[in-house]
């Protein structure tokens, strides 16, 4: 009976021929260049995307190919052999991952590794390669995207009608009067800096940035979400990461009225402390330090790892345009509405907002801020960013800054769609 050609063959011949292979290298001469080895497997499921990443000592050739009726992704590993590594994979699979039902792993045939994804759904997969970047070596990235991407607009409708009792969003106050007050909807996108195979910056203690801002940031959606016309949304609700640019583009699909980008850094001294605020700089960073840390923070796509052959049109923009001046004005009011209120429970860096080129805050139309809530890397305030009292004075702290900022500037009227 002929083999399907999306099938793990292991037979008895191939584990001999293995046998044989694997004696031969012992008496392979000196320089022959040894076969690519998997060192590690992570899997990140998510709504948005679930990534599959395979850990490599080095580059590993490949080839892909959709299977449908059931859909399953193919993709054959050239080179290498199977080993303990591989063969942890399937169990690294959820229930709940969105996209991903199984993973099925296994020789195909001598120096060929077999991956055979079972899919929940109708997928667009993105594959590539990733070069070695801080602590990871060589990466085999597959992202595997649902072919009907969910529309986060759409979502924050739907989940506006289930809170209103049945009312349609549009029913909602558009006008713009009451000094003081917010009075229409308005929308603040939360961004929780990191997520998935960025961690950001790491304590002494072993606090991962990625997980203190997505507490943070849960934190701060709970009460803002509370607020009467106000309502927001995370940039990411869990563990996965997201390129710079798109959150960019998550911002402008929901019409954001505010972006605010939570961060909890680190610095090259561990006695760096205090929490800061940043907008985007139009013309260089206001300090060294803020330099380095927006270098830093725009290194961010490199390590979690981003697909080159996707073009960003938000990241590719260099020059400000005029009406990003406008939002540059509304942005630093707003961060020193924020860093006031910040200010009343944590030392600040330094008293005044600071200017940097973060790529997270380039959207031309949506005023952004960037909040260092304190350094990881100072072991006292890494203690105090992990201790839940202060997570939640941090966002209740940003949450008056934003209501401080609408007191002063109310929301113009927008479109019934919000």
């Amino acid at each position: 009976m002929a083999e399907r050609p999306d099938e793990i063959a292991v037979t008895r011949r191939d584990v001999l021929k293995f046998a044989a292979a694997s004696l031969t290298l012992l008496v392979t001469r000196v320089g022959y260049a040894a076969q690519p080895s998997i060192l590690a497997v992570r899997v990140w499921p998510a709504p948005d995307y679930t990534r599959v990443t395979l850990e490599c000592d080095q580059p590993v050739k490949y080839t892909q190919m959709l299977v449908k009726n059931p859909d399953r992704l193919v993709v054959d590993l050239e080179g290498i052999e199977f080993n303990s590594v591989l063969s942890g994979l399937p169990n690294k699979i959820l229930d709940s991952d969105p996209q991903i039902k199984r993973i099925r792993a296994g020789r195909n045939k001598p120096g060929v590794v077999r991956l055979v994804i079972e899919l929940k759904v109708e997928v667009k997969p993105q594959i590539f390669t990733l070069q070695p970047v801080g602590e990871y070596g060589h990466r085999l990235v597959l992202d595997l995207y649902p072919a009907e991407a969910p529309d986060p607009l759409m979502a924050l409708l739907q989940k506006n009608e289930i809170s209103t009792t049945g009312a349609s969003p549009g029913d909602k106050p558009a006008a713009v009067a009451e000094k003081g007050k917010i009075t229409r909807l308005v929308t603040v996108m939360l961004d929780p800096g990191h997520g998935g195979e960025d961690p950001g910056a790491l304590g002494r203690g072993g606090s991962r940035e990625k997980d203190v801002t997505l507490s943070i940031g849960r934190r701060l959606k709970a009460l803002i979400d509370a607020e009467p016309n106000m309502r927001s949304v995370l940039t990411r609700d869990d563990d996965f990461f997201i390129p710079l640019g798109q959150r960019v583009q998550k911002a402008r699909r929901v019409q954001a009225d505010l972006f605010v980008s939570i961060h909890a850094d680190a610095f090259l001294k561990s006695t760096a402390r205090g929490s800061s605020v940043f907008v985007l700089s139009e013309n260089g960073a206001s300090s060294s330090a803020a330099r380095w840390l927006a270098q830093r923070e725009n290194a961010a796509d490199l390590i979690g790892g981003v697909n080159i052959g996707v073009k960003d049109p938000y990241l590719a923009r260099t020059l400000l345009d005029l009406s990003q001046t406008a939002t540059l004005n509304d942005s630093l009011k707003l961060a020193k509405s924020v860093l006031g209120q910040i200010g009343t429970i944590n030392a600040l860096h330094k008293g005044q907002v600071e200017q940097a080129g973060f790529a997270v805050l380039k959207a031309p139309d949506i005023p952004s801020i960037l909040v260092e809530t304190a350094f990881i890397s100072n072991p006292e305030e890494e203690r105090r960013l992990n201790d839940d009292s202060y997570q939640e004075e941090m966002a209740a702290a940003i949450l008056k800054g934003i209501k401080q900022y609408f007191a002063k500037n109310p929301p113009l009227a927008k479109s019934k769609l919000t």
